[in-house]
């Protein structure tokens, strides 16, 4: 697949490395592309380097893992591009946010704010609980594959996703519709919990299958 990563930092940019490994096509985004130029030249043939705009017309599926106080401005700037496309919310609210926004989003839920931010994308909340030494550390081999719970009100973008997040050296673990996505928001049994599915299913009373 294209994908588009906006935010390409340390979750972002890791992820993106495995999704380039697995044989995805990835565009990794910054105000200065140029600053990705090594790590294209080392990835190869299957990674490029654009701006946040050029990554969201690119991607079939774009993740964004920015500041969260960033998705408002996200959504009014590349709403045309990220039109009907599914799209990964990884972005946290920390306590570095403006409070007011950070009581608001966890008070409605973190994922039910995105989609408000983000109108007209196939939302799926994925990558937003896991840490990025968690994903680096399986795809190199060396831990059992973590858990990672996905959540969205599309049940064909979340097929899509859970391929991505095995492509990605984990493993997906689905909770249900946008608004079980608390249980895995900052303070929820799921947040940060890095550890494998089963785990991470007992944690969130889940099924065996889920």
């Amino acid at each position: 697949m294209c994908i588009g990563i906006i935010g390409a930092g340390w979750l972002g940019g890791t992820v993106g490395r495995v999704w380039v490994a697995a044989g995805h096509d990835v565009m990794f985004s910054s105000r200065h592309p140029s600053k990705f130029d090594d790590l294209v030249r080392t990835l190869g043939a299957h990674a490029s380097a654009g701006t946040a705009a050029e990554a969201a017309a690119f991607g079939e599926v774009v993740l964004i893992s920015v500041p969260y106080k960033e998705l408002p401005k996200i959504g009014r700037d590349l709403m045309e591009s990220l039109h009907g496309k599914i799209v990964l919310d990884a972005c946290n609210p920390y306590l570095s946010e403006t409070e007011g926004m950070r009581r608001e989003v966890l008070k409605e839920g973190v994922a039910i704010a995105s989609a408000r931010f983000l109108p007209g994308t196939r939302l799926v909340r994925a990558f937003s609980a896991v840490d990025a030494t968690s994903v680096e550390d399986s795809a190199a081999g060396g831990h059992a594959r973590p858990g990672v719970p996905v959540a969205s009100d599309d049940a064909d973008a979340i097929q899509v996703v859970k391929r991505l997040v095995r492509d990605a050296g984990c493993e997906p673990v689905v909770v249900g519709g946008l608004a079980a996505a608390r249980s895995f928001q900052r303070g929820g049994p799921g947040f940060r919990a890095n550890t494998d599915a089963p785990d991470l299913r007992r944690r969130l009373g889940l099924a065996e299958d889920a």
